[in-house]
């Protein structure tokens, strides 16, 4: 049984393709994706839900982080673009929350 799953793991690693996709530098940012879709969707909704200490807190937390994406090695592009998405997104409702208030 062992020796079946390092030869899965083999074949799976010798091929670019699928290792990128069966590694983190993959599904880490492509499940993290929820988040700024779910603040794309929130710029429909009432500006008075918005909490300012929570969208400062991840426009902060995106910038960083995407300064991240590119120091690891070798650079996360896709992390890259899930944190910009969001820290676009974020920023836009950042705007929303300091015009209402």
């Amino acid at each position: 049984m062992a020796a079946a799953i390092k030869a899965i793991n083999a074949k799976i690693r010798s091929n670019k393709v699928s290792d990128y996709f069966c590694s983190t530098h993959f599904w880490g940012p492509a499940s993290n994706f929820g988040l700024p879709v779910a603040a794309v969707m929130d710029t429909q909704k009432d500006p008075e839900i918005i909490s300012g200490r929570m969208t400062s807190a991840f426009v902060v937390c995106s910038a960083l982080l995407m300064r991240y994406s590119l120091a690891v090695s070798p650079k996360n592009y896709l992390l890259f673009a899930m944190h910009s998405v969001n820290l676009g997104a974020q920023s836009f409702q950042g705007w929303r929350f300091i015009n209402y208030w």
